[in-house]
């Protein structure tokens, strides 16, 4: 689809500034394990000024969800996949909440009355009128199917058939356009109902009594032909000419009006949250590590020090560097359901790129020692490797570093690839290409030269990890020699130099170092592919839509306008 036209606001173009407007999207994107009372309230925390006290957010949050009528529903969790919740309809309305705790000048809801029975949508709706009256606030709204109660709630009317605007204007006078051209109403019916189905050519069969044979695509014809040429239509061009000639002052940029540091700790503390009650994150994945460090303690069970041990050990560690890391991918469906709240709130202006990597980046820090150490603990003793604690410390800190920065590539890889299962499958294909040149499966020497060994051996932090593994390892031990020929035994750092060509001129610190950095070089780039598409987008769609027909939407000044449901 290519849009065309401009966006007047006050009579100036210019970019709807977070804050100023919200937009209620069709579909519920919620935190799925927090409770109705929970999502509601950690959203005022982000949203309101610091200048409000917990006490008087908390209080704005229940008397929202009240006002929505939930207030039976406030301890039950909204739910998912795992666990059964809300309703679609409740779900709705929470969505609601979420974005009427502020009031935006600009309200944008898509089908706000989805899966609520007719009462619900009658007190919803009118709701939302008294509060868009009492705070002088616009009101933009899709809806389908609405009642006669909801429908007498508007004030003005946009009836849209493919591509074509049939009517715009006041709802009281829809009906006479109709009525004039052979359509009216019939007694006792909803006249949204016969709005829609004298318009909607989907069922091209007419079988209402009053129409006659003419076919759906000519009666909007009619319609649209008739409505070009009625008063009402030129009282419309004249009021958008008015308020465009209008060149008042900009609007307030006024944004998330939490602080940084305010919107990283309630990120991280509703992360946290999420985090313990999902089970898919990383309980599960604790599970499988538990599995896995038994199946390998048990396999290489007190390897001892003889030459066969050289090779088992760097087998050993190989995996826990590369395939025990690699299990980190099971925790990408969750990010990317993260991931899409994150993009709702962000473009409503809850927060920014920065807060939500530091809140993701620092709830995880508790899992993913957890799930490092007793794991961990297990293959390593076991195994039977060097028994000193600050050899075992460096080990369950080099897993944690390799862990996190699995973590933080397939966050890079989401911000690319948003849909969980190709994402899994890249992470999987990039991961797979690291261990491959990561040192083990073929030795960095013997490695060709142009690309696999520069620069991707480098790149791959199967290399670091590996190598921090062998020289925490390897360092301080001798084994005995069954090479003909030479001396009886054999230094670890010989074993390293010789048997796994490390690079030996840092120490193992450094190689943790580099890891670290890598996290960091990996979250930075999430932060900016995010920062950057946000930029592109828009100039992307202004180049595919040029076109020398132009057309103009304005937005009046919310404020200034009497009737609340306007679109101008």
């Amino acid at each position: 689809m290519h849009q065309t036209g401009e966006i007047l606001i006050n009579g100036r173009k210019e970019t709807l500034a977070f804050g100023t407007s919200a937009y209620v999207t069709q579909d519920d994107t919620l935190m799925t394990t927090l409770t109705v009372r929970e999502a509601v309230f950690y959203s005022a925390q982000l949203q309101l000024p610091d200048s409000m006290s917990i006490s008087e957010k908390k209080e704005r949050a229940e008397m929202t969800i009240r006002e929505m009528g939930l207030q039976d529903s406030m301890d039950t969790r909204i739910g998912g996949w795992s666990t059964k919740g809300l309703s679609g309809g409740q779900k709705r309305r929470v969505s609601i909440c979420i974005e009427i705790l502020t009031w935006p000048k600009l309200l944008f809801l898509d089908e706000p009355t989805s899966g609520l029975d007719s009462a619900a949508s009658y007190h919803v709706m009118n709701r939302i009128v008294k509060l868009a009256h009492q705070h002088g606030r616009t009101i933009i709204a899709s809806i389908h199917q609405p009642s006669s109660e909801v429908f007498e709630l508007f004030h003005n009317l946009c009836l849209l058939s493919y591509g074509k605007t049939v009517y715009f204007g006041p709802v009281s006078m829809a009906e006479m356009l109709f009525a004039t051209n052979g359509f009216p109403c019939p007694p006792l019916r909803n006249p949204s109902d016969h709005y829609l189905r004298t318009i909607n050519k989907d069922f091209d069969e007419d079988i209402e009594q009053g129409i006659g044979s003419n076919s759906t695509e000519e009666i909007i014809d009619t319609l649209v032909k008739s409505y070009k040429s009625s008063e009402i239509c030129k009282q419309v061009q004249h009021n958008v000419l008015k308020i465009s000639q209008q060149k008042r002052g900009p609007l307030e940029k006024k944004g998330s009006q939490a602080s940084f540091i305010t919107q990283s700790i309630v990120l991280t503390k509703r992360s946290f949250i999420n985090m313990y009650r999902d089970l898919g994150y990383y309980w599960l994945r604790f599970a499988i590590y538990i599995a896995l460090c038994l199946c390998v303690g048990t396999i290489f069970h007190d390897i001892g020090l003889t030459y066969g041990s050289i090779q088992a050990r760097g087998s050993m560690l190989m995996f826990v560097a590369a395939f025990l890391t690699f299990m980190a991918i099971g925790g990408f469906p969750s990010f990317v359901e993260d991931m899409k709240i994150f993009g709702r709130e962000r473009l409503n202006g809850h927060y920014g790129v920065g807060a939500f990597v530091i809140g993701n980046t620092i709830s995880s820090i508790p899992y993913l020692c957890f799930i490092s150490l007793i794991p961990g603990a297990l293959a390593y003793y076991l195994v039977g490797l060097q028994k000193s604690f600050d050899h075992f410390i460096y080990f369950v800190i080099l897993l944690f570093t390799s862990t996190m920065l699995v973590e933080s590539i397939m966050m890079t890889v989401a911000s690319v690839v948003p849909n969980y299962l190709m994402g899994i499958i890249t992470g999987a294909g990039i991961q797979g290409i690291m261990i491959l040149n990561g040192g083990f499966f073929r030795l960095p020497d013997d490695l060709p030269k142009p690309f696999w060994r520069y620069p991707m051996y480098y790149i791959a932090f199967h290399k670091y990890a590996n190598q921090g593994f062998y020289k925490n390892e390897f360092e301080g031990l001798s084994f005995p020699n069954n090479q003909v020929g030479g001396p009886p035994t054999i230094t670890g750092d010989e074993v390293l130099r010789s048997f796994w060509q490390v690079e030996m001129g840092y120490s193992k610190w450094i190689d943790l170092v580099i890891l670290f950095g890598m996290v960091v070089v990996y979250r930075l780039m999430f932060w900016g592919i995010i920062i950057t598409v946000e930029k592109i987008k828009p100039l992307i769609k202004d180049y595919m839509a040029a076109s020398p027909k132009k057309s103009s939407m304005i937005l009046e000044n919310p404020a200034s306008i009497s009737s609340q449901l306007e679109m101008l």
